[in-house]
């Protein structure tokens, strides 16, 4: 099954001009499709919990949905499985990636993507993967981000970091998470030999705790003496 792509120069959000794709679809009664649609800029994106997702011109603004073969509980984590994926593709350019838990990727401890990872459910049952991802490329970004273009010693722009080359490495990333929805373990081993780990502790509960790995479900765990808690994964 081939990808179907929208492409836009600008809009509000790439989340919602895929959703409305969707139902589109969906009225038509049209079968479920890999689709998948990129912004050269958003207007509004908002990643986690509504923040603000900062999108100029020259990063990878996308929204995709995709076949997913688990099934609840013992699915692969969806943000867990794309951000492998994608993670995978970017070392193939000798960048050194981790995974910041839940949903984000570093490179040199700074911010260079970060995943929307939603599953679609009717009743029990999933009815498809949704991600969206900013994927810092050519464009500017704060001090604590990095652009791909950075983490290549490129001082503007590299070849690879382009939006039209990530968009094919973005896209093969959901491929392969698709493809291995049921592999949980698979995923969980894979997140967990890039996770990061910060020398500071990871802050809970007014304290710093050391970060442990994942469990089987995709949760964080963390120690802290003898006590120790798992932090509920997102989708």
């Amino acid at each position: 099954m081939s990808w179907q792509l929208r492409r836009l120069p600008v809009c509000a959000s790439t989340e919602l001009e895929l959703d409305r794709w969707l139902a589109q679809r969906q009225g038509l009664g049209l079968p479920l499709a890999k689709l998948a649609v990129q912004a050269g800029r958003q207007r509004f994106g908002h990643g986690q919990q509504g923040r603000p997702w900062q999108s100029p011109a020259g990063g990878l603004w996308l929204s995709a949905a995709f076949p997913w073969a688990g099934a609840l509980p013992s699915s692969a984590a969806l943000g867990l499985a794309v951000a492998v994926g994608l993670a995978q593709q970017l070392e193939q350019l000798g960048v050194p990636v981790q995974l910041k838990w839940p949903n984000d990727l570093l490179v040199h401890n700074r911010k260079l993507a970060g995943l929307l990872p939603r599953l679609r459910l009717r009743g029990g049952s999933i009815r498809w993967a949704q991600v969206g991802l900013g994927l810092n490329g050519c464009n500017r970004v704060p001090a604590a981000a990095i652009s791909l273009a950075q983490a290549l010693g490129a001082r503007r722009c590299h070849p690879q970091a382009r939006p039209q080359r990530l968009l094919i490495r973005l896209l093969a990333a959901c491929d392969w998470a698709s493809a291995h929805a049921n592999e949980p373990e698979l995923v969980r081993s894979a997140a967990e030999a890039r996770l990061w780990r910060p020398v500071a502790g990871w802050p809970h509960g007014g304290d710093s705790w050391q970060v442990v790995g994942l469990d089987g479900s995709g949760r964080l765990r963390l120690a802290l003496g003898n006590r120790q808690v798992a932090l509920q994964r997102h989708f």
